[in-house]
């Protein structure tokens, strides 16, 4: 991984995922959260829990992180990682947006 840490928030998206804790991914999201799938849109925790269980840890994804590193504006990072698991498999980059704390945009692109 590069040499940038990686947010509190991030790695409790990424531990979550891992180890298939549904309750600690949704956690690791503000209550007013956005995800963008490829342009299918979610909203809040129960969209963040409603894309959890059909696109990530309901087809057992697992995340193999490669690096992070700031985005254009202040809270955004770039999360570049290789997904497995019973649903897209591949390289893929993610761009989170921070706000106190927690993920508060969530974009795949």
């Amino acid at each position: 991984m590069s040499e940038q840490s990686m947010p509190a928030a991030i790695q409790a998206f990424v531990d979550a995922t891992n180890r298939g804790d549904s309750e600690g991914f949704v956690a690791a999201f503000s209550a007013d959260a956005y995800l963008n799938d490829w342009g299918r849109e979610f909203h809040g925790r129960d969209g963040v829990a409603s894309w959890n269980e059909t696109d990530n840890i309901g087809r057992q994804a697992h995340f193999e992180v490669h690096g992070i590193r700031p985005g254009r504006i202040d809270g955004q990072y770039l999360l570049t990682v290789t997904v497995s698991g019973n649903g897209y498999n591949g390289p893929g980059t993610f761009t989170f947006q921070l706000s106190d704390g927690l993920i508060s945009r969530f974009i795949i692109a």
